[in-house]
């Protein structure tokens, strides 16, 4: 069986970059609004981006190493 060629196939909507890029921009606008706290919006900002980096940048870059690793026995024995 063949791999999907990105880890966003094998995910739901509900975990997809899009969907997990509007969620951060919604959080922190709606943290503008409400508690209305400049500091307290800029801590969630961070934490947002700091969630982003793990989700859309390491997770897919470890996924695709380990599907790069799982593939080199496979070509090496052609």
């Amino acid at each position: 069986m063949a791999a999907p060629e990105s880890i966003w196939a094998l995910k739901p909507w509900w975990c997809q970059p899009w969907s997990i890029v509007l969620t951060g921009i919604a959080v922190v606008a709606g943290s503008l609004f409400w508690p209305g706290r400049l500091w307290f919006s800029l801590l969630l900002a961070a934490g947002v981006a700091a969630w982003w980096l793990l989700f859309l940048v390491f997770v897919p870059a470890a996924w695709k190493r380990e599907q790069a690793e799982a593939m080199l026995p496979e070509l090496t024995q052609r």
